[in-house]
């Protein structure tokens, strides 16, 4: 894997090739009091760790069951802060764009231009990602192999650009549930990418009858620990002081109280491993 770029991303950062790096933060920008909040407890927490870190949070939320589930504050609102949150405790940001029109504007807020799973085949966003030269964080669809992920690479890297990453998330299990399939962490290492470890999207249960996406939290811990164990180089982790009155996703995110324990946790079997 070449790190050249995570580097530049983590400058002024300790960042550490050996270690995992962590994207976290709450589904999506609710309020300038949340993000603010989850932004300066991760970013302190990371810095103590030694853990190189990216604030994510969606300025809007395009794919939900409902069609009265919370999409966002506005798009131009929630970028503005993602931005002021990476500005003030001088982090790098991602967010997920939805349509090619997109990328060019979120790209003056933020570092990582987050590709949607159920996009990963989209040509003309992954394109226009790409055309941004930002780093371009393709998720890998619930319906692919790790394998079948070297396409969307091409794709950006053919469009001039060579700072891709790429996110596991598990597969399609069933109609309402995901299972996670480690062996596509290497898979998608053979890219010569790095691989990040979605640790609370994979643990949701989609289109339950509700309108409302479940979720299995407290597996949070067991889907951290194996990704690390198999190799993975970043992990995603959602995350809110109250998962049960979040806007989006509160069924699989992690309390914010329990990050530090966990993090703790996986530092000491990422030294046992490498």
């Amino acid at each position: 894997m070449s790190a050249t770029f995570l580097k530049d991303l983590f400058k002024g950062q300790s960042y550490d090739a050996d270690q995992f790096f962590l994207i976290a933060g709450p589904c999506v920008v609710e309020n300038e009091e949340l993000v603010m909040e989850i932004g300066e407890k991760v970013s302190t927490l990371c810095k103590n760790l030694g853990i190189a870190y990216v604030f994510k949070a969606s300025y809007r939320k395009a794919n939900r069951t409902s069609a009265n589930s919370f999409t966002g504050i506005g798009d131009d609102t929630g970028m503005e802060l993602i931005k002021k949150v990476g500005t003030t405790f001088k982090v790098p940001t991602t967010s997920d764009i939805h349509a090619h029109d997109e990328a060019a504007i979120a790209a003056k807020y933020i570092d990582i231009l987050q590709i949607p799973a159920f996009l990963c085949r989209q040509t003309d966003l992954l394109l226009a990602a790409a055309a941004t030269g930002k780093i371009v964080n393709v998720k890998k669809g619930q319906f692919l192999s790790g394998a079948s992920m070297k396409f969307a690479v091409d794709k950006i890297r053919l469009a001039g650009n060579d700072k891709v990453m790429l996110t596991e998330r598990g597969n399609t299990f069933g109609y309402q549930d995901l299972v996670v399939d480690y062996r596509n962490i290497p898979a998608m290492a053979e890219n010569g990418v790095p691989v990040i470890m979605d640790c609370t999207h994979s643990l949701q249960q989609p289109n339950q009858t509700s309108g409302i996406t479940g979720g299995n939290p407290q597996l949070i811990e067991t889907i951290a620990k194996a990704a690390i164990a198999t190799g993975a180089n970043g992990l995603f982790i959602e995350t809110h002081p109250i998962p049960a009155q979040a806007k989006s996703d509160g069924a699989n995110m992690l309390p914010l109280d329990k990050l530090a324990p966990l993090l703790e946790k996986l530092v000491r079997l990422r030294r046992a491993v490498i």
